[in-house]
């Protein structure tokens, strides 16, 4: 790294550790919607009636629903019949899965490429989480596309705060290891923040280490590291030379030198996924 990458290490880190750097926040209605759910008392009525507040969430939950993914015989054309069909827990999480898209809003152009970048690799390795999920016993499919989502959150704060080191965010290099080294670490206060579940919190702490075993069955974190091998989004400085040794590909019941044909046989769902994520 060189020395003004080091600086500017040093100087996140220190906003990381003093509260000082500025988190991304969830759109109002996402947080009132899973607020709602989780209450327990609310009926498809009332979360359509809290959706309304959202004229661009509520036309984008309704294009999903009526999507490829989705879609059965009836076409959707209202909230109501929305949240009807999908039920209300799939419901929230595909409302804050869309709202994602919305804290990807940049201030420069410069910054807009950068923050494009980020989201396009976060939609394929959704879209990819969700197809894995649907062939693993216990794993929600609509969690394993949010989990893929929000694995890589950490980085926008970060290039945030880099827009204003012309030199550092002129070197994708540099630029691009500082992110490798803290978005974790920054990923982690952001869910916090948004009071996620811990089952979230450990992808964005523990994707990138593809060295991380756990008891039990397969996770999230182990669904966003298939698919993030799978998909191409390592660097190739840390991408794991073996893949057998990822214990994740293990967890998921799957062979590391056969699975990666499925994302060619499932192209079309991965597609489809992407698409409803992209309206």
């Amino acid at each position: 790294m060189s020395i003004k990458g080091e600086q500017f290490y040093s100087e996140l880190k220190q906003a990381v550790e003093s509260d000082q750097l500025v988190l991304p926040t969830l759109p109002e209605v996402a947080l009132k919607i899973r607020e709602a759910v989780e209450s327990e008392n609310s009926s498809a009525q009332q979360i359509a009636e809290t959706l309304t507040q959202d004229a661009s969430l509520s036309a984008r939950l309704i294009q999903v629903s009526n999507s490829p993914l989705y879609r059965s015989r009836t076409p959707i054309d209202d909230l109501q019949m929305a949240v009807t069909r999908l039920g209300i827990r799939m419901v929230r999480d595909l409302v804050i899965s869309l709202a994602m898209k919305q804290i990807y809003q940049a201030t420069s152009d410069v910054l807009d490429e950068h923050f494009r970048n980020c989201w396009n690799t976060a939609v394929e390795v959704a879209a990819i989480c969700r197809m894995l999920a649907t062939t693993v016993p216990g794993i929600n499919p609509e969690q394993a596309l949010l989990a893929g989502l929000i694995h890589n959150i950490g980085s926008l704060p970060i290039l945030v705060m880099a827009e204003d080191d012309d030199d550092l965010f002129q070197n994708s290099e540099a630029l691009g290891e500082i992110i490798w080294e803290l978005q974790s670490e920054v990923g982690q206060l952001i869910l916090k923040t948004w009071n996620f579940a811990d089952s979230m919190t450990e992808v964005v702490k523990n994707c990138y280490d593809f060295s991380y075993d756990h008891e039990g069955g397969a996770t999230l974190n182990d669904i966003v590291q298939v698919a993030l091998l799978q998909g191409g989004h390592i660097p190739e400085a840390h991408a794991p030379a073996d893949w057998g040794t990822v214990p994740a590909f293990a967890k998921l019941g799957m062979d590391f030198d056969v699975n990666v044909v499925e994302i060619e046989e499932n192209k079309e769902i991965i597609e489809n996924t992407k698409q409803s994520l992209m309206i």
